[in-house]
C-alpha cells in the first residue's frame, strides 16, 4: 500500500554562481586568459572593454566630422543602462592593478621551429633503400614507440595493427628484422624495449676494443640489478676489479641516456610560469600587486541590453518574442555573473595573499627559509575571515614572484616542529638542515636515517627515525645506501 509522508530537510546548496567563482579562483593566471576567451565566444553579452573601446573609436561614426563623433559619443556614455555597462566601473576595478607591468608577458614570444622525435626517425627512415613492406613496417614500428623512446607493445601486436590497418601480413621474423635496422637510429638507444637492452644498445656503439666498454656492457647484462641497488662491493667480487676500476665503469654507465626519446625534445617542453603576484621591498616595506591579467577589462554588451530593453517594451508578445526575450536576458545575466565572478577573485587572490605576506613577514624581507613561520590553511583562513577550502584552492595553483625567485604558495605552508626549548619552529627549517647535511655528507659512507637523527637531536630538533624518513622522501632524495658514490 502506497504511504505518503511530509518530511522537511536543511540542506545546503551552491548557487551557479557560487560554482563558477570557486572555478575560476582555482584557475591559474597562466590559464585565465584561455578561460575568458572561451566565454567571450560562448556568450556575444559579454565584452571586451579594450577591444570594444578600440573598435567603437575606429568604426562607429566613420563618415561623420571629429566633432559631431565627438559629441554623439558623450551623449551615449550619458545614457548608463546599469552599473555593469559604465566606464567608470571596468576602471575602478581595472586600475587597482598594476595593468601596465606584465605588458611583457603580453608579447607573443618567438618559437624555434624545430623537428619532433618522430619526425626525424622518419627522415632517417625515408633515407634506407627499402621496399614499400619493409618501410610499411618500419613506419609501424616507430609509429609504436612512445615517448621515450622504447618500445614496449609486443610485436604481435603490431603484426596485428599492420594487418588491420594497411592489410599487410607479416611475420615476427621481419618486425624482428626492421627493429634491429631502426635501432641503428639516431639517437642511439631508440627502439629498446626495456633500460637494460637501451643501455646495451649505446655501449655497443662505442670503441668495442676499449676494456672499460668490455666491463660495461658485461655490468649491464649480467648484474644490472646489483648496479642498480648500488651493491658495489657485490660487484668488485664478481669482475675481481678494485674499486677504482669500477668507478670508470660506473661512471661510463652513467653517462649513458635512459630516456633516448626525450634527448631531442627537452627543448621544446619547458614549462612557462607566470606569477599571479608580485612581492617587492620597498626600503624594508613590502608592496604586494596582483599580475594585470587577473583583472580584465569585460563589460556587458550595450548592444545585447539595448536589444533586451526593445524586447522587453514591446507589445508584441508571440512565443518567438517571448523566446527572444529569455535568450537575450539569460546571455545578460550570464555576462554579469561571469564579470562579478572574476571581481572577486581578484579580492579573493589579493585578500588571501595580503594575509600570507604579512604572516610570513620575515621571510618575505629575506628570503632565509629559516625565518618561515609554521603556517596552516587554517591559520591564514581564520585572519580572512573564510573556508579552508577557499584558502587551499588559492594555494594550490598560484605563485608569486619574490625578489628571491618564484614559488608556489603551498610551498609557504608547514608544520610546527617543537625544539627542546620549547620553541615552535617550521619543518620547512628542519628540511634545510637535513638538505645541507646531506650535501656536505662523505658520499663514500653517507649519512643513515639514525645518523641524521642524532645530527637533528644535537642541534635541539628531537624528531623520531621515521620522521626524518618521511622529510627525506618529500625532498626526493634516496636512502643512503643510493647516494653511495665510489
Amino acid at each position: 500500500m502506497l504511504k505518503q509522508s511530509l518530511q522537511q530537510k536543511l540542506l545546503q546548496k551552491l548557487s551557479p554562481q557560487q560554482i563558477q567563482f570557486i572555478k575560476l579562483l582555482q584557475v591559474p593566471t597562466v590559464s585565465l586568459d584561455a578561460r575568458i576567451k572561451e566565454e567571450l565566444e560562448e556568450n556575444p553579452a559579454l565584452e571586451d572593454a579594450s577591444l570594444a573601446n578600440m573598435n567603437d573609436s575606429q568604426e562607429e561614426y566613420p563618415d561623420k566630422d571629429p566633432d559631431e563623433q565627438f559629441e554623439e559619443s558623450m551623449e551615449a556614455d550619458e545614457f548608463n543602462v546599469d552599473d555593469y555597462i559604465q566606464d567608470d566601473d571596468i576602471n575602478d576595478y581595472g586600475n587597482q592593478f598594476n595593468n601596465n607591468e606584465d605588458e611583457d608577458d603580453r608579447k607573443e614570444m618567438p618559437v624555434a621551429i624545430q623537428n619532433s622525435f618522430f619526425e626525424n626517425l622518419q627522415q632517417q627512415l625515408d633515407l634506407l633503400a627499402l621496399d614499400d613492406r619493409d618501410y610499411l613496417i618500419g613506419q609501424q614500428i616507430i609509429g609504436s614507440l612512445d615517448d621515450d623512446g622504447y618500445l614496449r607493445r609486443q610485436l604481435v601486436s603490431l603484426i596485428d595493427d599492420l594487418a588491420f590497418s594497411q592489410n599487410v601480413m607479416a611475420s615476427e621474423g621481419e618486425f624482428e628484422e626492421m627493429l634491429k635496422i631502426i635501432q641503428g637510429f639516431d639517437p642511439a638507444g631508440i627502439g629498446a624495449r626495456d633500460l637494460q637492452e637501451c643501455l646495451l644498445i649505446q655501449l655497443r656503439r662505442k670503441d668495442p676494443e676499449n676494456p672499460i666498454i668490455k666491463d660495461a656492457i658485461m655490468v649491464v647484462e649480467n648484474y644490472l640489478d646489483e648496479f642498480t641497488k648500488k651493491h658495489y662491493d657485490k660487484l668488485e667480487r664478481s669482475l675481481n676489479i678494485n674499486s677504482d676500476q669500477l668507478k670508470l665503469i660506473v661512471d661510463e654507465i652513467l653517462k649513458l641516456n635512459p630516456k633516448p626519446g626525450d634527448s631531442g625534445a627537452v627543448a621544446g617542453k619547458q614549462l612557462q610560469i607566470i606569477p599571479d603576484f608580485h612581492i617587492t621591498n620597498n626600503d624594508g616595506i613590502l608592496i604586494l600587486t596582483l599580475n594585470a591579467r587577473n583583472a580584465p577589462e569585460l563589460k556587458v554588451s550595450r548592444s545585447y541590453q539595448e536589444m533586451f530593453d526593445h524586447y522587453d517594451k514591446s507589445s508584441q508578445k508571440d512565443k518567438k518574442m517571448k523566446e527572444a526575450v529569455q535568450f537575450v536576458k539569460q546571455k545578460l545575466d550570464s555576462a554579469k555573473w561571469f564579470i562579478d565572478a572574476i571581481k572577486q577573485r581578484q579580492q579573493t587572490l589579493l585578500k588571501t595573499m595580503n594575509a600570507i605576506m604579512n604572516y610570513q613577514y620575515d621571510y618575505f624581507l629575506t628570503g632565509d627559509e629559516r625565518n618561515l613561520r609554521p603556517m596552516i590553511l587554517k591559520d591564514i583562513a581564520d585572519k580572512i575571515d573564510m573556508d579552508i577550502s577557499t584558502v587551499s584552492r588559492v594555494a594550490n595553483s598560484k605563485y608569486v614572484q619574490t625578489e628571491f625567485g618564484t614559488f608556489l604558495l603551498k610551498s609557504f605552508f608547514s608544520e610546527a616542529i617543537q625544539t627542546d626549548s620549547g620553541e615552535e619552529v617550521s619543518n620547512k627549517e628542519v628540511k634545510k638542515i637535513l638538505e645541507e647535511c646531506i650535501a656536505n655528507e662523505d658520499k663514500r659512507k653517507p649519512l643513515a636515517d639514525e645518523k641524521l637523527t642524532e645530527i637533528l637531536k644535537d642541534k635541539g630538533y628531537s624528531i623520531a627515525r621515521r620522521t626524518v624518513a618521511k622529510y627525506r622522501e618529500a625532498m626526493n632524495i634516496p636512502v643512503a645506501r643510493l647516494r653511495k658514490e665510489l
